[in-house]
């Protein structure tokens, strides 16, 4: 039987992380799985809570959290509405926050291996954690960004730094969403310890990289741009497929959409040892 267990840690800035585990009884010795979620996404978007059954029911614990900062609160789990959280997160934020569920999923299930899967801005996260963190053991990213400063304009930064804050389009709810001055910050302080290829060509266990050859938010050259850096990563394209692998939010279908289907079975096999 699955069963999907709710949990609170304390995230940056005294702001919370709400995550939950999902997990079928009937297996006994269960790898987890820590699901990391991109910019504007967060751990119920669209299709993310059937992927975790999918998951379980293969005999992995699938873990999922929204960062501290990710704009959605307890009250409600399914939008960004706090957009002055949204506003105020920075990438080592994210990276703490990610590092305390880490923490939790570690303490709380010591004898299993974890997995980490990261999406998109949490792709990134996740090739920072996987090139310097043992505790992982393996890990898939999925439509994974190479460079966190893709994620916004170089034009936009002196503009950025004078105002304080500029705005990115939610593309679904066509929102203007606020990013503070301080994600600017936080990365030139941090930019050799932000390097995504740098921490690509660093990694030393088994690393998947799925990407959509139809992904107009991140294209697929920069999944070859991070296979070129590490030549030991797995890159299987996900044929015809979008950002989000057909997924969409609210996803009211009881099955997830035939290319996300087929990301979830490369990512069995591929923790699998297939």
């Amino acid at each position: 039987m699955i069963k999907r267990e709710q949990f609170i840690l304390s995230g940056a800035n005294d702001k919370t992380i709400s995550g939950d585990v999902t997990y079928d009884e009937t297996h006994t010795s269960q790898p987890s799985i820590i699901f990391v979620h991109g910019i504007k996404g967060f751990k119920d978007w669209g299709t993310h809570n059937l992927v975790a059954e999918a998951f379980a029911k293969e005999g992995y614990r699938y873990v999922k959290f929204n960062l501290s900062h990710s704009g959605v609160t307890q009250q409600v789990p399914d939008e960004v509405t706090d957009l002055e959280a949204f506003a105020a997160a920075t990438i080592s934020m994210d990276l703490g926050d990610l590092d305390t569920a880490i923490n939790y999923v570690a303490h709380t299930y010591p004898l299993e291996p974890v997995y980490l899967i990261g999406h998109s801005r949490g792709g990134g996260l996740a090739i920072l954690k996987g090139a310097g963190d043992e505790r992982i053991k393996k890990i898939v990213t999925w439509s994974a960004i190479a460079d966190f400063s893709s994620l916004w304009k170089k034009e936009q930064e002196e503009e950025w730094l004078e105002n304080g804050r500029i705005y990115v389009e939610n593309a679904r709810t066509k929102e203007k969403m606020p990013l503070n001055s301080t994600l600017l910050e936080d990365y030139k302080a941090h930019k050799a310890e932000f390097d995504i290829l740098e921490a690509a060509a660093a990694i030393q266990i088994p690393w998947l990289i799925l990407h959509g050859d139809d992904d107009i938010n991140v294209p697929f050259s920069v999944a070859q741009q991070l296979a070129q850096v590490q030549v030991k990563a797995r890159l299987q394209k996900i044929q015809g497929a979008n950002h989000v692998y057909g997924s969409s939010h609210p996803y009211t279908a009881t099955s997830l959409p035939p290319q996300l289907q087929e990301v979830v079975e490369k990512t069995l096999a591929f923790f699998k040892g297939e």
